[in-house]
């Protein structure tokens, strides 16, 4: 990092891996969701959302039908999917672990905005974060898909809403495409990452690691 962490102004994080320790219920639903298409194709999406981190359901729903199974979709076919994928996950992600240090970290940033910046149905964001009282952390707001995660970068920025200097924590190769798009400072979240090159990639660019949210609080 470039500045103490008590420095930024705003820190932006993704969800998945980072925050909630998500990962893998995600995945087994991927392949859970789209193995009526076999479990070749399915596995072949599970490949895909594995080295895409942080990108949509919608656009890996989409990139089965048009990439793996070679074939044109109806809108009814792909919502039948993501309704069933939203399902699996649901339920998860109110019972999987949620980052330990979080209020610490938060007290040690209380001037800073903190956002959320995920691949996740925003949504469905939303409700899990609020059954599980941590929303009230994200003064910001928790945003998420269908908007991409730059997009949502870019609109929350117009909006004077993303105020410099910028921390993103993420897990995912993605996530640091977005914070070097906007040049924000950025630290991998290690513990939870199903990013198989994370440490390579992270030497490569330069980048801190940390395993968890609550080793920056120390």
């Amino acid at each position: 990092m470039k500045n103490r962490l008590s420095e930024y102004k705003t820190l932006i994080f993704d969800c998945d891996g980072v925050i909630l320790n998500s990962n893998r219920v995600k995945t087994q639903a991927f392949f859970a969701a789209s193995k009526k298409y076999g479990d070749k194709p399915a596995q072949a999406l599970v490949d895909y959302h594995i080295e895409n981190g942080g990108i949509s359901r919608f656009k890996k729903f989409e990139y089965l039908f048009t990439n793996i199974l070679e074939r044109t979709f109806t809108e009814f076919e792909l919502n039948s999917v993501l309704t069933d994928y939203a399902e699996r996950v649901k339920n998860a992600l109110l019972e999987c672990e949620i980052a330990q240090g979080l209020k610490q970290l938060r007290q040690l940033t209380h001037s800073s905005k903190w956002l959320i910046a995920s691949g996740g149905a925003q949504a469905e964001l939303r409700e899990v974060f609020q059954k599980r009282n941590i929303d009230g952390y994200f003064d910001a707001g928790i945003f998420g898909s269908p908007t991409a995660k730059d997009d949502i970068v870019q609109e929350q920025l117009a909006n004077n809403n993303i105020e410099a200097p910028v921390l993103f924590l993420g897990d995912s190769k993605y996530d640091h495409v977005v914070a070097d798009k906007f040049n924000f400072d950025f630290v991998f979240i290690t513990k939870w990452s199903e990013f198989a090159d994370l440490n390579s990639y992270a030497d490569e660019h330069g980048l801190e690691k940390v395993e968890t949210l609550g080793d920056l609080a120390i």
